[in-house]
């Protein structure tokens, strides 16, 4: 799939958002944590990528009613559904002076179109040493889903079936966009939100 850039510079992915909060105290020390000098660009973002996957649990997967959307939030609870999982994502990588910005899907929620659809969240990563964006999708793997990363072949959570009317969305998004925030702002139950309230379509 051909990516679009929402901004030509890529600096604007580097940015500090209200939801990429890398500044707050957790997150400077998770990245102290997780990184070091030694480590190159890829080593870093196959580091944050794989402990937001695996070591911040989804929602939906946890049965929690908890509504996280900043990154600090996220990492403080250590749970989010794919938006804000994103949100961490992107902060940590953000904190190291990777390019990161925010990719989107519109899925089925569940296994049939009658059961409604929602976007889905995941990131973009600019790798300089290769010049290219890589996709990522830090949902966090259980059965029937396999995400890794990647430099070569995406391997992402979900498979799109454009017959049953998913789709993916080719921008790149310097932020999140303003319906993944407002529906994380309007929302103080995260089971409640994921069944009911998430938007269909960007």
């Amino acid at each position: 799939m051909i990516l679009f850039y929402e901004s030509e510079k890529l600096d604007d992915y580097l940015l500090e958002l209200t939801e990429v909060n890398y500044s707050n105290p957790i997150i400077k020390k998770k990245a102290d944590d997780l990184f070091n000098p030694s480590q190159t660009e890829i080593e870093k973002a196959r580091i944050a990528f794989e402990f937001v996957r695996d070591e911040i649990s989804h929602s939906w997967d946890k049965k929690s009613n908890r509504v996280t959307c900043k990154a600090s939030d996220v990492l403080d609870f250590k749970e989010g559904i794919c938006y804000a999982k994103s949100h961490l994502l992107a902060a940590l990588l953000r904190s190291q002076g990777i390019p990161t910005g925010f990719c989107y899907q519109r899925l089925m929620l569940f296994d049939t179109p009658e059961k409604g659809y929602c976007i889905h969240a995941l990131n973009a990563i600019f790798l300089k040493s290769l010049n290219k964006w890589i996709r990522v999708d830090a949902r966090g793997n259980k059965e029937g889903i396999d995400a890794q990363f990647s430099i070569d072949e995406e391997k992402l959570a979900f498979p799109i079936n454009k017959g049953l009317d998913e789709k993916e969305y080719p921008v790149i998004y310097a932020k999140p966009h303003p319906k993944i925030v407002a529906v994380l702002k309007e929302n103080t139950n995260a089971i409640e939100m994921y069944k009911n309230h998430l938007p269909e379509s960007l």
